[in-house]
């Protein structure tokens, strides 16, 4: 079996744990890699951070998390370029790597997530359907990686599934 292979059954392997499970065996990750994880959240609103914390042993991989929701939040906190907003949107690939970038810069963490997207229950006033998220994850000496997902189901569930997608990647990614 090739490696495209192995890795797409391990992460649909991954995304039928539920969130608990998820983010113990990520925190047991970093833990082994001694490597600490900082977020950004859009969309999820802490979501990701507030698993991370219910994990045992939390400070060992986790030292901060930032919840941004406005573009003028994304900017200050996150130092997510104005020029990204106003050309790209606050919900686009630029604005994810920008999101990914900065958290990790602010909190001085080698490894990050961030999201940004449309829960629900509206979609973006540029037409962007409710249940599209943009992803970014950083990873020591890396480029940013990032993934565009459109789930279906009400504002709860892309929140769930999102908050799944962006610890289950992370874990695969941390695996390579």
């Amino acid at each position: 079996m090739n490696e495209d292979v192995t890795l797409a059954n391990n992460m649909n392997a991954l995304l039928c744990l539920p969130i608990p499970m998820l983010a113990a065996q990520l925190g047991e990750l970093l833990t082994q890699k001694q490597l600490r994880v900082t977020t950004a959240e859009s969309c999820t609103g802490g979501q990701i951070a507030t698993a991370l914390c219910a994990a045992g042993d939390t400070p060992a991989f986790f030292g901060c998390g930032f919840v941004s929701f406005t573009d003028e939040a994304k900017s200050t906190l996150l130092q997510v370029k104005r020029e990204t907003l106003a050309r790209w949107t606050a919900v686009s690939e630029q604005t994810a790597s920008e999101m990914v970038q900065g958290a990790c810069a602010v909190s001085h963490e080698p490894v990050g997530i961030a999201v940004t997207g449309y829960a629900g229950p509206d979609g973006g006033e540029d037409g962007t359907p409710a249940g599209t998220v943009w992803f970014a994850w950083a990873l020591p000496g890396q480029a940013p990686i990032t993934a565009l997902r459109h789930f279906a189901g009400d504002c709860e569930s892309v929140i769930e599934q999102s908050v799944k997608y962006a610890i289950a990647t992370l874990i695969t990614l941390l695996n390579r």
